[in-house]
């Protein structure tokens, strides 16, 4: 299912923020988007989610994406294209809640889009994966992403990649890795801080 601009609101294109019952301050779903999609898949959220961590097995499913190189703790890149024809791109992971949600945006000099994916338990025990991207190209592109041709295009695509992954992940029957930590603000979070550091180099604290 594809959505357009939401008539021109002032609306903010990254997600905002919201405190959950259990007192954790997590960000809300993009308000504004062009692409929501969502599949149902026959695993637990667990094996999705640790799956779906694994970014660099996406080449292994995706019709699109040919390779993915980890630059940074929350930092990608990802080589995406159709037969002869590749662009690469760097994308940074804003948000991410174990079993639960992942932000990201683009970190082109004009990114392209910015996206979140979210993992709920359906009640026959397996998991409903929904995929929201706000496409942001510029120039003559941006007025193209208000064509509800483009943003239908856009919308299949995103479609067909979580039934591949689906497929792929239903075939193994379990995850081949995971990554459980918690990302905020584009930084991971550690369960235990950080001792300060002494800013006279190799001297003690404390």
């Amino acid at each position: 299912m594809a959505h357009e601009d939401d008539g021109g609101q002032a609306v903010p294109n990254t997600p905002g923020m919201r405190t959950d019952g259990d007192g954790v301050t997590r960000r809300r779903p993009l308000r504004q988007r062009h692409v929501e999609e969502t599949v149902e898949l026959a695993v637990p959220v667990r094996t999705a989610y640790n799956q779906w961590t694994q970014f660099k097995t996406f080449p292994r499913f995706s019709a699109v994406v040919r390779d993915v190189e980890q630059l940074r703790p929350t930092v990608t890149a990802w080589t995406v294209g159709y037969g002869p024809l590749r662009h690469r791109f760097a994308v940074e992971i804003v948000e991410q809640d174990p079993d639960s949600y992942l932000a990201w945006r683009g970190l082109e000099q004009h990114p392209t889009h910015q996206g979140e994916v979210e993992f709920r338990p359906t009640e026959t025990g397996g998991t409903a994966i929904t995929v929201r991207m706000l496409l942001e190209p510029r120039g003559a592109a941006g007025v193209l992403t208000r064509s509800s041709r483009v943003v239908g295009v856009a919308a299949r695509l995103v479609r067909e990649e979580l039934l591949h992954f689906k497929d792929f992940i239903e075939g193994l029957g379990q995850e081949v890795g995971a990554w459980r930590g918690t990302i905020r603000n584009g930084r991971v979070q550690h369960d235990t801080p950080e001792p300060p550091r002494s800013r006279v180099a190799q001297w003690p604290v404390g």
